[in-house]
């Protein structure tokens, strides 16, 4: 298998990061007045993982269920991923025991290649710390029941495509209606905010061609 455009992306998480800049271009224009995340916030690790399916690298998103009233999240796409416990140690640790307990990621076949810049979430005041993983195996992903709808496996270099970069109007509340949010097109399902925001970040840390991602 060729790695290296994993190789290259390892190198680039353990230098610069490109920082909160490319992740506001995914970022709605509200967004940028939001201020930095005060002592009270949460924290939380999610995992953007790369597994090789049908000669591409992919990466695994979920969309959560909406069954929780108290998730402010709910129904949205998202990395796997949540809030810190004391028995992680590292929100490294958080990330991954949380994407295997979601979609049955199983940690000792991950290689986490390094972080990404942290992002706060005002709307559930979480600072979300993201790490970037890969594995040289397909994994056997299975949806935990009451907190994932679904599993999304993306090819990278899909992201990667102008077209699939789009702005939509998204009603987030009774009465509010957000203008020209933009999104990431995946499978005609809207991929904004945080996940967004984090995939910006790492398309721009990823770099290269669509070709660069073939095995």
């Amino acid at each position: 298998m060729d790695d290296r455009f994993i190789g290259r992306l390892k190198e680039k998480l353990q230098d610069t990061l490109p920082g909160i800049e490319a992740q506001y271009k995914m970022a709605h224009v509200v967004r940028r007045l939001y201020e930095p995340p005060p002592p009270t916030a949460k924290r939380a690790g999610v995992l953007a993982l790369f597994y090789p399916k049908a000669r591409k690298w992919h990466i695994v998103l979920i969309e959560r269920s909406a069954s929780h009233p108290a998730d402010r999240h709910g129904g949205q796409i998202s990395f796997p991923g949540g809030k810190y416990e004391e028995s992680d140690g590292t929100l490294a640790v958080t990330a991954l025991r949380e994407a295997q307990e979601e979609v049955n990621i199983d940690p000792r076949k991950v290689e986490l290649a390094g972080p990404l810049t942290e992002l706060y979430i005002p709307v559930s005041n979480f600072l979300v710390s993201p790490y970037v993983g890969f594995t040289a195996s397909t994994p056997e992903f299975r949806p935990q029941a009451h907190e994932v709808r679904s599993i999304l496996e993306v090819p990278f270099d899909m992201l990667q495509r102008s077209e699939t970069r789009q702005e939509t109007d998204l009603r987030i509340s009774e009465g509010i209606t957000l203008r020209d949010v933009p999104y990431f097109n995946v499978f005609g399902k809207v991929v904004w905010g945080a996940t967004a925001m984090i995939l910006s970040e790492l398309l721009e840390a990823a770099g290269g061609s669509e070709s660069s991602l073939l095995l």
